[in-house]
């Protein structure tokens, strides 16, 4: 009897035990948001070239840009090191009894957010996928109502899915592969849709891996813009200087694009690490919906809900990479180092602009 009552015992309080230490470290990771940089999309705010110079990888690549980034593969790695002990499996518990109805739920958020999603763009009128893509075609507005009605049946989900598909193809044609490369997450949500509605996976890969792979690569493009058109941002910032919090402009940039690639790349780390990236980006994006309003919660509905699908996830990654932490430095290095190469190189050879000096 004795030994009967006390094996409940421990994990109860491992359990509170958990619980405290979570919210504990959620309340810091709060904290730390207060003084995060806005997650609105400048190009649905102010004017924007896309053909234009970039500013030069010398002026991106100065000492606060590398001790930004080292910062960022610091918390990084503190990340991957908790991760496989007591605590982090304790953390891991605590997530997974908080989300558990989201997770229960995933398929139908995604359903509701992709049809209140075009149901929106369709009733704000003129617009193609996102705020700043333009159209006057009523057959775009049908497509739109299309893609909202499909997502009404999981055998019809598919058919919502290449829909979405359709109408990048067409924001590629009117506005160049180079603008929609901020897009992939459309991508990532149409095949979602169709895995979903034909429970398939994609070459051994889950529907919501697939889609957290595309948030994380359209988050880490981002980035690479934050650096590359800094002055972009600044009139938003002139209009909202609470969001600097006293610091230089050129320096908050810097640091927008540093947060924002570290938390990016993490969504494609390990459980642990990329739930907590995750729970920061949307309370980011949810910080920005206060700032910047009506426009700002629409464009970024699909990715909140995303960014909520992964805080739920139990899914499991790859045994080494929790095993050896030190792979997270090589690995965001690696990705840090392949997307400024492909953004700069890839303006040059579309636009030909040299970046500016």
């Amino acid at each position: 009897m004795f030994i009967a009552h006390r094996g409940p015992v421990r994990p109860i309080r491992q359990s509170k035990w958990a619980a405290f230490t979570t919210a504990g470290l959620l309340s810091i990771v709060a904290n730390l948001l207060l003084t995060a940089p806005a997650a609105a999309h400048v190009k649905w705010f102010c004017a924007y070239d896309v053909a234009g110079a970039p500013n030069s990888l010398a002026n991106v690549l100065c000492p606060d840009f590398e001790l930004l980034i080292g910062m960022s593969v610091l918390a990084l790695l503190i990340g991957c090191l908790v991760e496989p002990t007591p605590v982090g499996a304790a953390m891991l518990r605590a997530l997974d009894r908080t989300t558990a109805w989201v997770r229960d739920n995933t398929e139908a958020m995604y359903r509701a957010g992709v049809g209140m999603f075009f149901v929106a763009i369709w009733a704000m009128g003129g617009i193609l996928m996102t705020p700043e893509l333009k159209t006057n075609s009523v057959i775009i507005g049908f497509i739109h109502l299309g893609i909202a009605a499909g997502v009404l049946s999981r055998r019809t989900m598919p058919l919502s899915g290449l829909g979405i598909m359709a109408i990048y193809a067409v924001a590629i044609w009117n506005y160049g592969i180079f603008h929609l490369a901020d897009y992939p997450i459309f991508l990532g949500v149409a095949l979602y849709l169709i895995l979903t509605g034909l429970q398939r996976d994609l070459f051994g890969q889950r529907p919501l891996d697939v889609v957290r792979w595309a948030a994380g690569i359209t988050l880490m493009w981002a980035s690479i813009e934050k650096w590359a058109y800094p002055d972009w941002s600044y009139p938003l910032l002139a209009q909202h200087p609470q969001l600097t919090l006293g610091f230089a402009p050129d320096f908050y940039m810097r640091a927008a694009g540093a947060i924002e690639f570290a938390l990016a790349f993490a969504l494609m780390w390990t459980p642990l690490v990329r739930r907590f990236a995750a729970i920061m980006l949307a309370a980011m994006f949810i910080g920005a919906v206060v700032q910047f309003g009506k426009v700002d919660f629409v464009g970024h509905s699909l990715i909140i809900v995303v960014l909520f699908s992964v805080i739920a996830d139990r899914g499991k990654t790859s045994r080494e990479l929790v095993r050896y932490p030190w792979l997270s430095p090589l690995g965001y290095a690696s990705a840090l180092a392949v997307f400024l190469a492909v953004y700069y190189a890839g303006h040059a050879a579309l636009f030909g602009a040299a970046p500016v000096a």
